[in-house]
């Protein structure tokens, strides 16, 4: 805003524009104790292969219930 200001540039429309939007640091963010994952994964093992394979194994469990919810 002080950019904008300093231009002469700062409106209405240009505070609200840059309120509107979605900070790094203000997206919800989800956290789980490494202790209740640990026993699903080596020692060592980096955060984002765990995360990576938390979300393959949502996205297969997701997939095998809209296939059960297919049978009935």
């Amino acid at each position: 805003m002080k950019e904008f200001s300093k231009d002469g540039k700062l409106t209405d429309e240009v505070i609200l524009s840059i309120m509107q939007e979605e900070k790094p640091n203000q997206k919800e963010q989800f956290k789980m104790p490494k202790e209740r994952i640990s026993k699903y994964f080596a020692p060592g093992t980096l955060a984002q292969k765990i995360e990576d394979t938390i979300i393959k194994a949502l996205e297969l469990y997701r997939k095998r219930e809209r296939q059960k919810s297919m049978e009935r």
